[in-house]
């Protein structure tokens, strides 16, 4: 869903897409195929090496270049092969057919992927330049070392002004399509930014932000005016959410039943878990009951082809809310999670018409519901005035982009609202 408009008349000639995130499933190459060829511990360091970039501990260069030398002694065959099984973001075929058809010229930069990956990607998508990262063998085995400039800092920039002076073009003719910060040195370059499933700094730094349907970037690439969709909430959203707001059935079964939250939190932690294990087999073909289904009905397009993390983060919610608050206070924190931010999507997907200047991928009439709906659900556990501080936290930090999954931190600070209120 596209969940911004333009009205400008961009006349855009080079469209710039990174690769992984955008094209290819986030991070589903190096940590679910490529990693097949490795051992189990193996496997875990380069989790590791992931989450410490994600997390801004290491450089991207310095995490690529941990985790390639993982495959010293493989064959470029042995990456390829994975490489191969990789499905397409959703539409992203089509996509390139119609920017072909408008005359418009496309580039692949990718600093994860080795670069002949890149080139066997742009032909299939007849895009007119790939990059990627270099790998280097000897006697046709990997070294486990990697080169190139797409890997070093302000590299994807230096490729980007090349291809602009090849094709005498300035920025007013380009646009960047990216989904993590490790795009933002090309933003200078492209006066057009548009943000697919962003990450936080790049949902507030983005012109526009598209969320599952990458082909509802064309309009905004072409100028045309964009309405945000209204169309109402798909099947498999409105599992979803479904799940999302019937979750304020735990905080009441605490509250009116014999169980106590220390044991109902515990309970969540171990579904968490059973549903990260189905998450990993899931990605190596194999099939959880129960878990694997409701993952493909709920999940969203794009997760459909990579770890789906929002109901960890979900679960962590609701179980260090029960934990770390006294009661009623965990209570109305989890029922400002679970009503508060399910509808505020809810409404915002059917009826948003206005996103957040500081935040292209919410909507601002889906924070005003969320934070009615929250009101009401913090009421059923504390009194007005500490429903009313816990419904404003909650839905002021929703509508952010944060470092920190809203799922983690709408619970807390709308705890940390009723604790300073009472």
């Amino acid at each position: 869903m596209v969940v911004a408009k333009t009205g400008e008349n961009h006349r855009s000639r080079l469209i710039v897409f990174d690769v992984e995130g955008v094209l290819l499933p986030k991070r589903r190459y190096l940590l679910f195929e490529a990693a097949r060829k490795l051992s189990l511990w193996e496997f875990i360091k380069i989790a590791i090496i992931g989450f410490l970039y994600e997390s801004g501990l290491i450089s991207l260069e310095n995490a690529l270049r941990t985790i390639y030398r993982n495959f010293r002694g493989l064959t470029i065959s042995d990456l390829f092969e994975p490489y191969k099984t990789i499905p397409l973001i959703s539409g992203v075929e089509l996509l390139f057919k119609k920017l072909s058809q408008a005359g418009y010229r496309t580039a692949l930069i990718s600093s994860g992927l080795p670069e002949l990956f890149v080139k066997d990607l742009a032909t299939k998508l007849n895009a007119n330049y790939a990059f990627g990262l270099t790998l280097k063998t000897e006697s046709d085995r990997l070294t486990g070392e990697i080169g190139g400039e797409a890997i070093k800092p302000g590299g994807k920039a230096l490729i980007l002004k090349r291809i602009l002076k090849r094709e005498n073009l300035t920025a007013e003719d380009c646009v960047v399509v990216a989904d993590d910060r490790n795009n933002l040195q090309m933003f200078p370059l492209c006066t057009l930014k548009i943000g697919y499933n962003p990450d936080f700094i790049l949902t507030a730094r983005s012109d526009h932000v598209v969320k599952e349907n990458l082909s509802e970037i064309l309009p905004i690439i072409k100028g045309e005016a964009v309405a945000l969709s209204q169309s109402g909430l798909l099947k498999g959203e409105i599992i979803r959410e479904a799940i999302h707001i019937g979750s304020i059935s735990i905080p009441l079964a605490c509250a009116y039943t014999f169980l106590e939250p220390t044991v109902v939190s515990l309970l969540v932690l171990l579904v968490a878990l059973l549903y990260t294990a189905s998450e990993f087999g899931r990605m190596r073909g194999m099939n959880f009951p129960i878990f694997s289904t409701v993952t493909r009905r709920a999940a969203l397009r794009p997760e459909l082809h990579e770890f789906a993390s929002s109901p960890i983060f979900f679960a962590l919610g609701i179980a260090l809310s029960l934990l770390l608050f006294p009661i009623p206070i965990n209570y109305a924190s989890v029922a400002v999670l679970t009503v508060g931010d399910g509808f505020a999507r809810m409404f915002g997907r059917t009826f948003g018409r206005t996103a957040f200047p500081f935040n292209k991928g919410k909507r601002v009439e889906g924070s005003i519901f969320g934070f009615l709906l929250a009101f009401l659900g913090a009421m059923l556990f504390v009194d007005p005035i500490k429903a009313l501080a816990a419904a404003a936290a909650g839905m002021f930090v929703e509508s952010l982009p944060l470092p920190v999954n809203d799922n983690l931190a709408i619970p807390i600070m709308s705890g940390i609202a009723i604790m300073i209120m009472s």
